[in-house]
């Protein structure tokens, strides 16, 4: 194999490709990525088997071939050659090795065969639906931190994705809970979603998807099946595994009967919980918040290092109420509002409370209350 390409170019898709790769494995092919060169383009991919990244960067290919190569080693390398540089990466004949050299700089990476390379056998999706890139980032972006990190509670380690009809109209919707808040975000279904088997995608594809949709104006194709999704990005294809486990009746969760309306400015009120809670201990972080006609009253105590209070005006008019959230939750959930306002639905001290975001009405969240 003998290929040149642009440093900029090899760069940008083994910074996509790398991520996948774990840092520890017990299986040393897993370490590496596959490089193939043939026609005008070089073709990675990397694996942890249960996801698969490739991706196709034009290259100048002047002998095909196929080898592998530690990725994490050979992303530093590249990340540490001079902007605008070209790099050629050359096999040995005998294919144990691949001279990565640029300028005046040379580099000997030892290669395992590709024939070792692990493949994800995606079989047959039964599903195939296109949607914007800025859509499917929006689905993301406003669920993915309630995502829970307790692995016993597996089900839970992933966004859920499904298809339902809400008056009438069919809806492709996300959601996320640990148990102490909930997520969801929805948008009006794309064509090919009708009769889609409900998934849940791992955090870990989450992540790497949420890095690969920030250009708004690109398509993406997703298709899945009751064990695997593959999403198609330009010229990344991101094949995953799906948590295999029922995700549970989240409905429930959501209060339908909270009666009591609060709203706040989303910014003075993000700032004022972030102020108090500096106070409060790393275990609890507990912010309660005192409700009444205009006014709320945010307070925090920690024994251990005194007390803070701040006053915000609100529109409130039903009767006081006193409720204690955790003060991460809320500044998570004020990150994802968009609008200037926050609403908020209470019921009383010991309920779940919904809080909605003024600016965007295909999203809702649901906290927790906490003791204080």
């Amino acid at each position: 194999m003998r290929v040149v390409l642009e440093r900029s170019n090899l760069l940008k898709s083994l910074n996509h490709v790398h991520r996948v790769v774990e840092r520890r494995n017990t299986i040393p092919i897993l370490s590496n990525v596959l490089l193939r060169a043939e026609g005008a383009s070089l073709d990675m991919k990397a694996t942890d088997l249960d996801l698969e990244i490739t991706e196709a960067t034009p290259a100048q290919v002047e002998r095909s071939g196929a080898t592998t190569v530690p990725a994490h080693l050979l992303y530093d390398i590249v990340r540490k050659l001079p902007e605008g540089a070209e790099v050629m990466l050359r096999t040995d004949d005998n294919g144990q090795s691949m001279t990565v050299a640029s300028g005046r700089a040379s580099f000997r990476l030892q290669c395992l065969p590709q024939s070792d390379f692990p493949e994800l056998t995606a079989g047959s999706f039964s599903h195939i639906f296109r949607l914007d890139a800025a859509d499917l980032k929006g689905l993301i972006d406003r669920t993915q931190f309630a995502i829970s990190t307790e692995e016993t509670r597996y089900y839970l380690n992933g966004i859920y994705l499904h298809a339902v009809e809400t008056g009438g109209v069919l809806k492709l919707r996300a959601v996320a809970t640990d148990g102490h808040r909930l997520a969801r975000a929805e948008m009006e279904a794309p064509a090919g979603t009708e009769g889609m088997p409900g998934v849940i995608i791992p955090r870990k594809t989450v992540n790497e998807l949420q890095k690969l949709v920030d250009q708004p104006d690109v398509k993406v194709t997703t298709e899945l099946s009751e064990t695997k999704i593959r999403f198609t990005i330009g010229s990344v294809v991101l094949t995953s595994k799906l948590i295999d486990g029922t995700f549970p009746d989240y409905q429930r969760v959501i209060p339908t009967g909270n009666d009591k309306k609060l709203t706040l400015d989303r910014q003075s009120f993000a700032a004022a919980v972030d102020r108090v809670s500096t106070i409060s201990s790393e275990r609890g972080r507990a912010v309660k918040l005192a409700i009444a006609d205009g006014q709320v009253t945010l307070t925090v105590n920690n024994p251990d290092s005194g007390s803070a209070t701040e006053e915000l005006p609100a529109g409130y008019a039903s009767d006081p109420i006193e409720i204690g959230f955790n003060a991460k939750y809320l500044l998570d959930v004020a990150a994802q509002l968009s609008g200037s306002e926050a609403e908020f639905m209470l019921a009383d001290a010991g309920s779940p409370t919904l809080i909605r975001d003024a600016g965007d009405a295909h999203a809702l969240y649901v906290l927790m209350p906490m003791r204080v």
